[in-house]
């Protein structure tokens, strides 16, 4: 059966099999302190105009729960979108790593601004009240939306003004810079993000992120942070050297271009038909939809797919890396039979 479901459901780019067998050979000192981490960690940084540091983990959990932890004290709060992976995919992992308060606040297309902020910039240095410390936002965001330059810059400016810090879950931030036709730093550290959760898993790795610190007060703890979240791998390389590979020859923007053209077959397809309704706007490899529900249910029993919010019955659709024209032609062809 192919999936539909999310991009986490996609295999392994050949690329990233081949770096990882090159890196287990012989013996190498663990916790990252070996030739693969350290290529992988430079190659990071080339990515960036401006002084970062990078810090491999395991997942997309960990890598936020680290960075909230170095942005955040326990009386702190947290500000997300209501659909906000923090708040909504991570088990409270975040809130019981920090201790912080999460703020949720309901957005129409995922993405948060500073007037939606406004309203709670509140209680400044009153000892009663949690104080405003941190904001998450995702790149691109759990509705498939994305943050343009101008608006991520306006959101860090906001956040600045009011001694806040700017966390960047990047889960999807290939697919954003893919579909914007911009660099990774373009919509990212170039906009005054303080971190940034530099995504792989969901693009052709197998099971690799790398949090990137732009603030040079969080590069201080960041390793003691990484430490506490168990995030930081003994055996390093296996992790590290996926980067390079990812990095290299701009692999990253292959995958994420493949896997955002077929998004686009398939919306230009599901939008002839006039029993299927789309809930978002289409700008990355992820799609929100509504069709009647005799159909959604036959379609269960051939496509893996997750419904967003099965009371409307909205689905969502994603296209990965290593979908291919065929499971798009497959897909609509069956609900023509349908």
């Amino acid at each position: 059966m192919r999936s539909f479901a999310s991009d986490n459901n996609s295999s392994v780019h050949p690329k990233v099999i081949e770096a990882i067998s090159n890196a287990n050979k012989g013996h190498a000192v663990g916790y990252g302190d070996d030739p693969w981490t350290e290529e992988a960690t430079e190659i990071v940084k080339k990515q960036f105009k401006n002084a970062c540091d990078a810090l491999f983990v395991f997942n997309g959990t960990g890598s936020n729960t680290m960075a909230m932890q170095l942005m955040t004290r326990p009386y702190h709060i947290i500000f997300c979108a209501e659909t906000g992976h923090i708040a909504v995919d991570e088990c409270g992992a975040p809130s019981k790593g920090t201790g912080c308060f999460m703020r949720t606040i309901p957005t129409t297309d995922g993405k948060l601004t500073p007037e939606l902020l406004k309203p709670y910039m509140t209680n400044f240095g009153i000892e009663h009240h949690s104080q405003p410390g941190a904001i998450y936002i995702s790149q691109c965001t759990e509705l498939g939306t994305i943050y343009k330059p101008d608006e991520i810059k306006a959101l860090c400016d906001f956040a600045h003004s009011h001694g806040m810090l700017v966390h960047m879950d990047g889960a999807r931030i290939c697919n954003a810079a893919a579909a914007l036709g911009l660099s990774l730093d373009d919509i990212s550290g170039a906009c005054g993000v303080d971190s940034l959760t530099l995504g792989g898993t969901k693009n052709g790795l197998m099971g690799a992120e790398c949090v990137v610190l732009f603030n040079k007060e969080l590069m201080k703890e960041a390793r003691y942070a990484r430490k506490q979240s168990c995030q930081l791998a003994s055996k390093m390389r296996y992790l590290s050297c996926q980067f390079t590979a990812f990095l290299k020859d701009d692999l990253w923007l292959e995958c994420a271009t493949n896997a955002n053209r077929l998004a686009k077959k398939l919306y230009k397809e599901l939008t002839k038909m006039p029993d299927v309704r789309f809930t978002q706007i289409m700008e990355s490899n992820q799609l929100f939809l509504i069709m009647p529900k005799e159909k959604e249910m036959k379609l269960r029993e051939k496509y893996f797919f997750y419904y967003w919010n099965e009371q409307q019955g909205e689905m969502r659709l994603v296209t990965s890396w290593d979908s291919t024209d065929d499971d798009i032609d497959g897909l609509i062809e069956y609900l023509k039979q349908i």
